[in-house]
């Protein structure tokens, strides 16, 4: 079974070797049929800590790194 990449933007850069990461998704309503936003944050891995807030990355997967970490930044 592949494993999920998603899309995001870094919010929070606080802590070492860790990123908060915002994904946006968009979704219809169920009754009125509009199309809403709604994000998702993720603690993913950041093992070189290159990544600063703002900064659009992608995410993959892992295995558990810690009780709240359970994606890794993809490098490119």
């Amino acid at each position: 079974m592949p494993k999920r990449v998603l899309s995001g933007v870094v919010v929070s850069d606080k802590s070492e070797k860790t990123v908060i990461v915002r994904v946006d998704r968009r979704v219809s309503h169920p009754i009125y049929k509009k199309t809403i936003r709604k994000s998702k944050k993720y603690a993913a891995h950041d093992e070189q800590g290159k990544f600063k807030i703002g900064d659009a990355v992608q995410i993959i997967e892992s295995r558990p790194i810690s009780k709240t970490k359970r994606w890794a930044v993809v490098y490119e």
